[in-house]
């Protein structure tokens, strides 16, 4: 196959000083979208959407869906908990030809355990339909995933770039036959991390595929990117100033040393009456200490990081999912797109070292228009980060009240 890099997919892209800072289209909004039936949606589709419990479009799937259904390049931003995940499921699921037994769609996402969830997501919405969906990442035995690609009638597969490079590069799965590629959590996707991953799956498709990123945050660096791979993306930005959700509390409270964190967290554990929480710190040995702090202190916590056997991940997911669980410790492996309805609270034990990074991890409290707290402990040195925080998002945060057990009453 010739090296993409030598089909230009567009023009350079737009020179703004921020691209957060407005919302470039590149022709007038169209407004015809309100309900699910605009979108002239298969009638086993729109069935599964209303099973779901879906009654109306939210603002991201009223924008998105539209554009990606007519093969459009699509950038998409929007606050966390807004129904990014269903909005890519939705489109996907309209595209898919179901009397074509190959892969014609993939989803790629940063975690194992977020590709297990939209993989979930869409195969409820399928489930009157005649689709076949594939969860594609690592942590499974490689047999195993390699049997079921062989198996016949697999068209939408959701992994992990890992995973997934691993099996093109053996001949198991066939990116040829791929029309529809999209990146889940497209700011982190394109960083470091997943970059040369991503670069060499995309090398592989055709020249005319589809191309669909979402995200909360879609920092300028990335938007720059993006106009060395994507044709015309219908861009869909959220201004930065919008990106914090508006059932959500935001507080801090503040510390003179580190040391006094742990017992601002166990009083704060005692005060709040919480459904469920989230703790995120920034390390997995941080994570592991707190964890074996508060079970010391007769406190009831599980704990999770990205270091933890898949086996041992999935028990916890399922635990916390269910309600079993109800505080859990983590690092920012859980900081997007893992939506868990119950939860009310976040916690910031280390406030986060890159602001990108604080949008998602209190996306987790809130969802869908919930109310929800986010609480930031803050020493001496998170000043400087908690006030390019506000800046950066133009938004308040307040000192922690005294009345703090009202927060979640």
């Amino acid at each position: 196959m010739s090296d993409r890099r030598d089909a230009p997919r567009t023009s350079e892209a737009p020179k703004q000083e921020d691209p957060q800072d407005v919302v470039p289209e590149e022709e007038p909004e169209d407004n015809s979208v309100h309900t699910f039936d605009d979108l002239q949606l298969k009638s086993p589709l729109l069935r599964g959407v209303f099973a779901y419990g879906f009654e109306k479009p939210s603002v991201i799937q009223q924008k998105a869906i539209k554009p990606i259904l007519t093969r459009r390049d699509v950038i998409a931003q929007a606050q966390s908990g807004t129904g990014k995940t269903a909005t890519f499921s939705i489109a996907l699921l309209q595209l898919v030809d179901e009397n074509v037994h190959e892969v014609q769609s993939l989803v790629l996402s940063p975690t194992r355990e977020l590709a297990t969830q939209s993989a979930k997501v869409m195969s409820t919405l399928a489930q009157y339909m005649n689709v076949k969906i594939f969860c594609l990442v690592g942590g499974t035995g490689v047999g195993q995933t390699i049997r079921n690609l062989r198996e016949d009638g697999i068209q939408i597969v959701v992994g992990t770039p890992g995973r997934v490079m691993h099996m093109i590069r053996e001949g198991h799965l066939r990116p040829e036959t791929i029309r529809t590629f999209v990146l889940d959590e497209a700011d982190e996707m394109l960083s470091k991390g997943f970059k040369d991953q991503i670069y060499e799956i995309f090398q592989t498709l055709q020249p005319d595929v589809q191309t669909a990123l979402l995200s909360a945050t879609m920092p300028a660096d990335i938007l720059e990117m993006t106009g060395k791979f994507m044709r015309n993306p219908r861009r869909i930005l959220v201004p930065r100033d919008e990106l914090t959700l508006v059932g959500l509390k935001q507080f801090y409270v503040s510390l003179d040393r580190e040391d006094y964190k742990l017992d601002t967290l166990c009083d704060l554990y005692e005060t709040l009456s919480v459904s469920q929480c989230v703790i995120f710190c920034n390390t997995k040995r941080k994570v592991e200490q707190l964890a074996e702090q508060m079970h010391s202190r007769n406190f009831t916590v599980s704990s999770m990081h990205g270091q933890m056997e898949q086996a041992q991940r999935d028990v916890i997911m399922h635990n916390f999912r269910t309600g079993s669980s109800r505080v859990l410790i983590t690092t920012d492996l859980l900081a997007r797109g893992i939506d868990v309805q119950q939860v009310s609270l976040v916690i910031n034990f280390d406030l986060p070292t890159e602001k990108e990074s604080y949008i998602h991890r209190i996306g987790r409290s809130a969802r869908f228009g919930r109310k929800g707290v986010a609480i930031n402990f803050v020493t001496s040195d998170d000043v400087a980060m908690l006030r390019e925080i506000q800046q950066f998002y133009n938004t308040e945060i307040d000192e922690l009240p005294v009345d703090v057990a009202n927060l979640l009453a």
